[in-house]
């Protein structure tokens, strides 16, 4: 066996007779080993040291017992090392034992030349054949099975050599049908280029069918330990050439991340000043340009950076991952580039943004109610600097000295009635005031025109004042020279000049603009307007005195015959003027509308359950229509982009839709909700369909506003018409339980309550007591045995296990109490 742990027998060596001539014995016929002669002396063995390590002393004696004493110590050292020397002793060494000779360098070589080769954990002959084999994998006719026959044409030899020193053997140029050629230019290479001595012969290896085994792996443990340290040093070379690819590989990852991190923290802070900018521009436009630019940072600039900043945490996580998995320190950023400091810049990046937002959201609502305040303050400016023109000159006029007495009068009179319109035009100058201090508040950006328009007229106004006093104090001085005076045509200018200037208020208000944002301004509006409204009948009776003043001048001068030149000396005002502008302020009254959807009024009859199925088709329906909302949205989106922010085709505006819609999805879920609580009532109270219905009509009836309420005076109607006997304390207590949380409204759902306990029949705890009572045969008591032949198992059962026992003396045992149990029911108890 070529083993170390099995070392050759001798006698199993083999010689020429065996198939073929050794190596050791072309080495004796050569005479470059001479057995007899060298090694029987015992020198050679402690001639040179083993490993580099030095052996003992020889002796230098030249008896029989020097020599084996020095072949003793070279065997001593060789069985150190772990070669294992069977039946070889230093007497046939001295004595020439050729065989015994051989036997042992063949050890000796196994050990120190092969046993070391070691491929995959195989042995040292698996190993140095799967070395080869590997080697010589991708050449072309070599295939390496075993260390005799693969080798005879010298490709496998000339393979290893060109696999390793490609520059000594042009392995192209080889022939199968030529191994001596092949085994020569191997042996020659191998001596001159790779120090590996020329052992074998060509023509022995190629004429011998087998050749000899320990022989050719001799052979080719040299090239194996010939090229192993290049090998290792290849080895060598690719760890290290891995380690410094991974430490690149890590430095470009530092590097890649401190360079974003560096241009993501940079543009968090160019980005931070200009959000925190909050100077307002001065128009609508200028303020929607900065919403668009904010937009297109949100749709545009930030999403990258989101992604940086995601890329860099995910690259930080992947580099520390690598150096801690190739035992690197752990990687620190430079100062203020930590992943936490990102982080918080990101993290306040996006609170400013919030406040610019907000900021550009409020600004942008401000100059809206600026711009609308601006409008509404030149329209009475206009108003009111048309109704002063002239006026200053009027009362500057010296008319009345050169005046008879009844144009004196017809003065005086007509100065009064100035007065009366100059106290009515009051309360415009008021608001014209207020609506200058409100823009001043708000930082108009032309303010300062503002101020002094409004101060102008200010200013004209106390003039006017000042004028007014000193024309009438002319007046009066000449006032005992005025006897009659036609008092029709007084009363008429008293009174048509402050009704025609509450038309002027009430046509300006009508045609105001309005701006709203929820529910409850619209609300307001609608409050308001139905107020005004509600003050029509008292500003009819006032117009019907006014005209009938008019009516009874024209009745006067028929009756006796004057002729009226047409024109009364008091005034501008003409019954003309008071009837166009009352029809005007009828129409526009009528005419205005609010985006209201708090009440959904549909044709909708039959039993809940049908008007609960028609409601659901009318909700789907206008859960359909979404996509014209959705439609109508982005029409808006497309006008405000493009700088249109007023429609001449229509009053309303988006946020009217959106209210609206909002509002009639609202309603059309309370009314299904509503539906289903009737439906509830009517299957638990026992209320018939028809009753319902007489309910819902009464109700309707008395909803005078038709907002799904009735005020207390609606409701004691209502509870009257029914055949209710009402007094104050009867119905203070009814008003307790429909409205609890004392609102001022009765809801439809609070009536139905109402209605439904006044008819239904209700069980009571007295009721159930009784009915106990017969099952228990009159007694005080009930056994558990009646419980179970009289009610269901079930209802039964339920009973037994809620009902406390009977502690009365007259029950047996186990008796329950069913008196408590019934009060319990009905919360009387507490059980």
């Amino acid at each position: 066996s070529p083993q170390c742990e099995q070392p050759l027998p001798l006698g199993s060596f083999p010689d020429r007779h065996s198939g073929g001539e050794c190596l050791f014995h072309q080495c004796l016929h050569s005479g470059l080993l001479c057995v007899d002669s060298q090694l029987k002396h015992g020198l050679e063995f402690n001639s040179a040291p083993t490993l580099g390590e030095r052996l003992p002393k020889p002796d230098k004696g030249k008896m029989r017992f020097h020599k084996i004493a020095n072949v003793n110590k070279a065997l001593d050292f060789i069985c150190s090392k772990g070669v294992k020397l069977v039946s070889i002793g230093a007497e046939e060494i001295v004595d020439g034992n050729v065989k015994m000779t051989l036997g042992m360098i063949w050890t000796i070589i196994l050990r120190f030349a092969i046993q070391d080769i070691s491929v995959e954990e195989t042995s040292a002959k698996e190993g140095l054949l799967l070395w080869c084999q590997r080697k010589t994998a991708p050449y072309r006719n070599v295939n390496v099975q075993n260390f005799h026959i693969s080798w005879k044409d010298g490709l496998a030899l000339c393979a290893l050599i060109h696999r390793h020193r490609p520059d000594l053997i042009d392995y192209s140029k080889l022939r199968k049908d030529d191994p001596i050629g092949n085994l020569n230019t191997a042996f020659e290479v191998a001596e001159k280029f790779l120090d590996i001595p020329k052992m074998l012969d060509a023509e022995d290896i190629v004429n011998t069918p087998k050749p000899d085994e320990k022989a050719i792996m001799t052979y080719v443990s040299c090239f194996y330990h010939a090229f192993a340290g290049a090998e290792q040093a290849e080895t060598a070379a690719n760890r290290i050439c891995k380690v410094l690819a991974v430490n690149q590989e890590n430095e470009k990852l530092m590097e890649e991340y401190e360079k974003l991190a560096s241009e993501l923290l940079e543009w968090i802070r160019r980005t931070i000043p200009w959000l925190e900018n909050r100077v307002s521009e001065q128009t609508m436009r200028a303020m929607q340009q900065k919403l668009e630019d904010f937009r297109d940072y949100r749709r545009v600039h930030k999403p990258p950076r989101v992604q940086e900043k995601c890329q860099l945490e995910i690259n930080f996580n992947t580099l520390q991952t690598k150096l801690r998995l190739s035992n690197r320190p752990a990687f620190m950023p430079s100062e203020g580039k930590m992943v936490s400091d990102i982080a918080n810049a990101w993290k306040g990046l996006e609170q400013v943004e919030k406040g610019y937002e907000e900021w550009l959201l409020t600004e942008i609502r401000r100059l809206e109610r600026v711009d609308h305040l601006a409008e509404k303050f030149k329209q009475k400016c206009s108003m009111h600097e048309a109704w002063t023109a002239g006026k200053e000159d009027l009362l500057s006029q010296k008319d009345y000295e050169t005046a008879s007495l009844m144009e004196i009068r017809a003065l005086m009179r007509k100065h009064e009635a100035f007065e009366s319109d100059l106290a009515a035009h009051q309360d415009r100058v008021e608001q014209i005031a207020a609506i200058a201090q409100e823009l001043n508040e708000l930082d108009y950006h032309d303010a300062a025109s503002v101020n002094a328009r409004c101060q102008g007229i200010c200013d004209q106004w106390d003039n006017l004042g000042t004028l007014t006093q000193k024309r009438r104090d002319a007046l009066e001085r000449v006032e005992k020279l005025w006897e009659t005076i036609d008092q029709l045509y007084l009363e008429f200018a008293k009174r048509a000049a402050p009704f025609n200037n509450w038309m002027d208020g009430a046509m300006e208000d009508l045609q105001d603009m309005f701006i709203v944002h929820s529910i409850e301004e619209i609300q307001s509006l609608i409050t308001a307007h139905d107020q005004f409204k509600a003050t029509l009948p008292e500003a009819d009776k006032e117009r019907v005195a006014t005209l009938g003043i008019h009516n009874e001048i024209l009745k006067i001068a028929q009756t006796y015959g004057i002729k009226l030149s047409g024109i009364n000396p008091y005034t501008t005002i003409t019954s003309q003027d008071i009837t166009t502008k009352w029809d005007t302020v009828e129409t526009k009254c009528s005419r205005r509308r609010w985006p209201d959807s708090s009440h959904v009024s549909v044709d909708i009859s039959g039993s809940l359950e049908e008007q609960m199925n028609s409601l659901k088709q009318y909700e789907q329906n206008i859960i359909n229509y979404k996509s014209n909302i959705d439609k109508l949205e982005g029409d808006h989106q497309l006008s405000q982009e493009s700088l249109i922010f007023d429609n001449k085709h229509t009053n309303y505006s988006m946020e009217h839709i959106r209210v609206g819609w909002e509002q009639l999805l609202t309603t059309i879920a309370r009314t299904i909700n509503e539906v289903e609580n009737q439906i509830l009532t009517r299957d638990a109270k026992g209320i018939s369909q028809e009753q319902l219905n007489e309910f819902r009509a009464s109700f309707n009836h008395f909803d005078r506003k038709r907002n799904g309420m009735m005020d207390p005076d609606d409701f004691r109607a209502c509870l009257i018409s029914m055949g209710y006997d009402l007094g104050e304390v009867e119905f203070a207590r009814i008003m307790t339980l429909v409205d609890a949380n004392n609102t001022g409204v009765v809801t439809f759902q609070a009536f139905i309550d109402f209605m439904t306990r006044e008819t239904a029949e209700t069980d009571t705890a007295e009721q159930v007591m009784a009915s106990f009572r017969i099952l228990a045969s009159d007694k005080n008591y009930i056994t558990v045995d009646e419980l179970r032949r009289e009610l269901p198992p079930e209802q039964a059962e339920y009973c037994i296990s809620r009902m406390t026992r009977y502690i009365g003396a007259d029950g047996p045992s186990g008796a329950l109490d069913y008196i408590s149990f019934s009060s319990a029911l009905y919360g009387e108890s507490d059980l």
